[in-house]
């Protein structure tokens, strides 16, 4: 039985974190999934100083664990928050709830190094002929020697590439970002035997960057959108009976919701008092400084606009349940689970053009995520309802690894051959 290496280098890093990113949760459901599987032995490992080390099985289970718990000890804070947003959602009298949590930085994660090796819970792991290597979260492959170091000792790296947007975007995205980036896919270029990809989109961007910035072609490519939980499902109570439209994800650049304050400054003016209320839901990232003051000092959006954190699964469901629509303007995506999760509860879907939207949001409504006229029309539709989303399938875990299980399948018979 072969062996399969799987990398949970992120499960320490963001051990401080208390409510799971897109990635967190993709290496989540890759962790559930090879639990269940029976094709490989699966080894828990992670890179520190650009070496591979293995995660002893229980404090592989302590991370799983801890990265597991949605919130920590401060849910009375979000309780208090969550029923200050109700009352105004509800007709009440309250006033806009602001709840900012900033991204955590880097600084802040936990350093492999100095955490997970100190409580001597690793040993060095030298990977062997035959074995897969397994890496979903980007961890550690901006390391030159990690995965070069694995194809010489004939070790077959499979990597998932989640998106391309800070080498696409990189005005989009924190300092440095471009450059680490960068490393990670040429070195994923230089050295995987396989790529997974969440969407078409992100493997036709992985293509053309080969092609056109390196002048090679991609390693073999799978393209299995993710999963959608199954608490996003129709049928969920809502949250709020009041009109509100929702915007899900770090509080960044790339989400256009700098655009979307100024169509509320509008809406505010035209419609006055019956104008909707809008809820942000998300840490606050980087590049956001014109979206920060617009939040913080417009006239206008005092009432109206809304920001929380840290929302759990059941929560954010019946927030999307009761919504009038689903917001999406992003400039950039390489998936977008919000947007597909508001369709699986049944929440009407307005959605920028932009290529994932196209290719995974079916039933929603697209517009340019730079006009305007086209965003108010769309927005002021909606108003009139009702108008609840037209039936979606959406992608779920079990298509997901049936694609990658096929795949692994095939790059491992190709290792073998050489």
């Amino acid at each position: 039985m072969a062996r399969l290496l799987f990398d949970a280098t992120r499960l320490a890093w963001r051990a401080r974190r208390n409510a799971p990113t897109g990635i967190d949760r993709v290496l989540l459901a890759y962790a559930d999934w090879l639990d269940e599987q029976t094709e490989h032995v699966v080894i828990p490992v992670a890179v520190a100083g650009g070496r591979l080390v293995r995660v002893s099985p229980a404090r592989y289970r302590r991370l799983l664990a801890q990265a597991r718990m949605v919130r920590r000890a401060d849910a009375g804070p979000l309780d208090q928050a969550w029923a200050d947003l109700l009352e105004p959602l509800g007709g009440g009298a309250g006033t806009a709830v602001r709840r900012p949590v900033p991204a955590t930085p880097r600084s802040d994660w936990l350093p492999i190094g100095a955490d997970l090796v100190r409580r001597t819970s690793l040993r060095l792991t030298p990977p062997v002929e035959g074995d897969l290597y397994l890496n979903v979260a980007h961890s550690g492959l901006d390391h030159a020697g990690l995965p070069a170091g694995l194809a010489r000792r004939r070790v077959a790296p499979i990597i998932m590439v989640h998106d391309l947007i800070p080498i696409t975007h990189p005005e989009f995205c924190a300092p440095g970002a471009e450059a680490r980036h960068r490393q990670r896919i040429d070195n994923v270029l230089a050295s995987a035997r396989g790529v997974i990809t969440n969407s078409q989109g992100t493997a036709d961007a992985l293509a053309v960057y080969a092609g056109r910035r390196r002048g090679v072609a991609a390693p073999p490519t799978v393209a299995a959108p993710l999963g959608i939980e199954p608490t996003f499902r129709p049928g969920i109570e809502p949250a709020a009976a009041g009109r509100y439209f929702l915007a899900v994800g770090t509080l960044e650049a790339r989400k256009n919701l700098t655009f979307l304050l100024m169509l509320w400054r509008r809406l505010a003016e035209a419609l006055g008092p019956a104008a909707p209320h809008l809820i942000l839901v998300g840490r606050r990232g980087w590049e956001n400084e014109a979206l920060l003051d617009q939040l913080e000092r417009a006239p206008g959006l005092g009432r109206l606009v809304h920001e929380i954190a840290d929302v759990d699964d059941d929560r954010l469901a019946a927030l999307m349940a009761g919504a009038t629509a689903m917001l999406a303007p992003s400039l950039a995506e390489g998936f977008d689970l919000p947007a597909l999760e508001a369709l699986a509860v049944g929440a009407p879907l307005i959605a920028s053009d932009i290529d994932v939207h196209r290719e995974l949001a079916r039933g929603a409504t697209l517009v340019d995520p730079l006009d305007g006229p086209g965003w108010m029309a769309a927005i002021l539709r909606a108003l009139e309802g009702p108008g609840r989303a037209t039936p979606f399938q959406p992608p779920r875990w079990s298509g997901h690894f049936a694609r990658v299980s096929a795949a692994l399948r095939e790059w491992a018979h190709d290792a073998s051959r050489g």
